[in-house]
C-alpha cells in the first residue's frame, strides 16, 4: 500500500483522530485535514512514530468551497490515492433557528452535506479507475430521531447523508466502491463544547455517552467490510430500532434519553 491512503476530515480531534488512528494501527497510510495545524502536525508525526505508516496533512476549511478541489490537488500533487475516504468533519449550532444568521447556516450546511457531496464527486473518478474505494459518511443517530428544537437542521442534514449514502451504494457498489453512513449516539468530544451545546451534554445519563475509540473501531470495521450501515453501541441499536417502528413511544421518552436535547414546550 505504498501508495495508498485513507483521507480524513475533521481530523484533527474526536472520532477523526480516532479513526486515523484506527486505521493507522490496520497499516494504513494516512492523510489529514482540519482546520488546526498544531494538533495535525502533532497527530501527523503521532501516527508515523507509533505505527510506521507514512502520514501527511494538509489544513483547510470545509465551510469553503474551494476547499474540497484544494484537498484533492493537494493528493494528486503527491501522487496519494485515496483507498478510504472518511467525510467526519461537522459542528452544531447552539442558537435557536430563528437567532441563527443565514450565513452561520450554509457554512453549517457545506461541512456538513456539500462537502462531502464535493469530495465524494472528485475522489470516486479515481476510484473508478482502481475499481476500488470506501467512502465513510460520519452520520447521527440524530438522523432517525424525532424533529428536535436545538440544531434544527442537524438532524435532517444527517438523513440526508444517509440518503445520499444509499445513493452511492446503489451506482456504485457493484463497480467496487462502498458507502457507509456511521451514525453515533452521544459521544465525549470536544463537538459539544465547540458546538455551544455542552451543558446538554452534561445532563446525558453516563450509560448514554459512547467512547470515541470504540465508536471509531466499529466504524472502521464496518467501512472496511463494505457494510451500509454502522450504529455504534448495542444500546443505540436498540434506540434507532424503536425511533423506527414505536416513533410516539420515543417522542415522549426523548427528554429523559435525551438530556435535554428536545427543549419543553
Amino acid at each position: 500500500m505504498k501508495n495508498s491512503y485513507a483521507l480524513i476530515t475533521g481530523a484533527s480531534s474526536g472520532i477523526g483522530s480516532e479513526i486515523a488512528i484506527s486505521l493507522a494501527e490496520r497499516g494504513f497510510n494516512i492523510i489529514l485535514t482540519a482546520r488546526r495545524e498544531e494538533r495535525l502536525i502533532a497527530l501527523t508525526k503521532d501516527l508515523q512514530d507509533r505505527y510506521g505508516v507514512h502520514a501527511d496533512y494538509v489544513t483547510g476549511d470545509l465551510a469553503s468551497p474551494e476547499t474540497p478541489q484544494e484537498i484533492y490537488n493537494f493528493c494528486k500533487e503527491r501522487n496519494y490515492e485515496v483507498e478510504i475516504l472518511v467525510n467526519n468533519a461537522g459542528y452544531g449550532l447552539p442558537k435557536q433557528f430563528h437567532e441563527t444568521p443565514m450565513e452561520d447556516e450554509e457554512k453549517n450546511i457545506r461541512v456538513l452535506s456539500t462537502s462531502v457531496i464535493a469530495l465524494s464527486k472528485i475522489f470516486i473518478p479515481d476510484m473508478l479507475e482502481r475499481k476500488s474505494g470506501k467512502i465513510m459518511i460520519i452520520s447521527s443517530v440524530a438522523s432517525f430521531a424525532p424533529p428536535s428544537t436545538l440544531q434544527v437542521l442537524y438532524g435532517p442534514l444527517k438523513t440526508f447523508m444517509n440518503r445520499f449514502s444509499d445513493a452511492l451504494n446503489v451506482n456504485y457498489k457493484h463497480k467496487g466502491i462502498s458507502s457507509t453512513a456511521v451514525c453515533p449516539g452521544f459521544v465525549v468530544t470536544e463537538f459539544h463544547t465547540s458546538s455551544g451545546v455542552q451543558d446538554a451534554m452534561d445532563k446525558v445519563p453516563a450509560f448514554m455517552k459512547l467512547n470515541a475509540k470504540d465508536v471509531a473501531a466499529e466504524a472502521v470495521e464496518a467501512t472496511l467490510s463494505s457494510k451500509s450501515y454502522c450504529i455504534p453501541g448495542k444500546r443505540y441499536r436498540a434506540i434507532v430500532f424503536l425511533m423506527k417502528y414505536t416513533p410516539f413511544i420515543m417522542k415522549l421518552l426523548s427528554n429523559t434519553l435525551s438530556g435535554g436535547r428536545y427543549a419543553k414546550k
